[in-house]
């Protein structure tokens, strides 16, 4: 006869740790601690914006990315041809980080019934006109059926020559921080997004207010990836020291350069680029700008570090600006306000574990 048999922990339940404890960075880390590398053409694993693997004449870089629908995007003010598009360029992204040349990429989705054909056509015109003009060959993927929406998952190729290679762990004490482009825009245009979401929802009879935002809603809808770079800084002969793309704010990407090269840093807040109409629009939601820039995200602008001898070859290239430099390890990682007060920067950017949590 069948009996049930007591639990074996009878002092309560076993422990649960939530992953909102961790976080997205703690888990990985938890996840990655124990893997042992075991082929020597594996040059770099886990860690950094890509994968680098040993192809022989020059390094082959890999990076994926993953995209739920209500996790990563919101279907309601995001079209799906942009989707496609900011999908794409996430990836793409990943290799500009790493100064190389993206080269193939492959898509796999999963939908629910709800999506027409029709709407995944959109969704791959988005892709394939960030393919056409990256110069990128989408080569494959697959498809499945989902429960609970869209599902986008993407891989991605690149290349580098061994000289030209940047990896986040680099840095050394007294190395210049330079950023590309300016910050915050992404950040200002989610927020007008989901703004105008919850007036639609109060009364969809309501027309949506986006006058003067063209530029930040551009920004958080149809970014770019910032593989010019590449170039320009090759024609100035500068090779940064080291490099990862701004997707999660600056300042959990600048802890990820700091920790990994075993730096601190000194940030100087009003040297951090920011648009004009992205400082009006945070002043508008009653937040500080600077923390549209720190915290906000999704800018997928470049961070590296470059040596201070450099400083010539860069100070005149327009798109490219210093907002401080690498200390020493134990000095911490700090911004320095205006009136010179000093703050330590902690990483309050995007986690997606602690957004779904509970």
């Amino acid at each position: 006869m069948y009996t049930r048999k007591e639990k074996s922990n009878p002092q309560g339940k076993e422990k649960r740790t939530e992953l909102s404890e961790l976080g997205e960075f703690g888990l990985i880390d938890h996840l990655s601690k124990n893997i042992v590398l075991k082929h020597t053409g594996t040059v770099k694993g886990i860690g950094d914006d890509a994968a680098v693997l040993d192809s022989g004449n020059e390094l082959l870089l890999l990076s994926t990315d993953l995209l739920l629908e209500g996790v990563h995007f919101d279907l309601t003010y995001m079209p799906l041809k942009h989707l496609g598009y900011k999908a794409a360029i996430v990836n793409i992204s990943d290799i500009a980080a790493m100064n190389g040349v993206p080269k193939q990429m492959t898509v796999s989705i999963a939908v629910s019934n709800r999506f027409s054909l029709e709407a995944i056509d959109e969704l791959y015109k988005g892709i394939r006109m960030a393919c056409d003009k990256y110069n990128v060959d989408l080569v494959g993927g697959d498809t499945s059926s989902s429960v609970s929406g869209l599902l986008i998952s993407i891989t991605i190729t690149g290349a580098a020559a061994r000289e030209e290679i940047v990896y986040r762990n680099g840095a050394h004490e007294g190395d210049l921080l330079c950023v590309t482009g300016n910050l915050g825009g992404a950040y200002a245009g989610l927020l007008i997004l989901e703004r105008e979401k919850k007036v639609y929802q109060a009364n969809p009879d309501m027309q949506p207010e986006l006058t003067g935002c063209d530029y930040v809603l551009a920004r958080q809808l149809k970014p770019e990836a910032r593989t010019d770079i590449r170039n320009l800084l090759k024609e100035a002969e500068v090779m940064p020291t080291s490099m990862i793309d701004i997707s999660d704010g600056l300042a959990s990407e600048t802890l990820h350069l700091c920790h990994q090269s075993k730096t601190g840093c000194r940030i100087y807040e009003e040297k951090i680029p920011m648009d004009e109409e992205t400082r009006t629009l945070a002043l508008e939601f009653n937040i500080i700008p600077t923390v549209c820039a720190l915290s906000g995200g999704e800018d997928y602008e470049l961070l590296f570090t470059i040596k201070q001898d450099d400083y010539e070859k860069i100070r005149n290239i327009q798109d490219i600006t210093v907002i401080g430099h690498m200390t020493a390890y134990g000095d911490g990682q700090n911004l320095i306000t205006p009136d010179g007060k000093t703050v330590q920067i902690t990483a309050q950017g995007w986690n997606a574990f602690a957004k779904v949590a509970k």
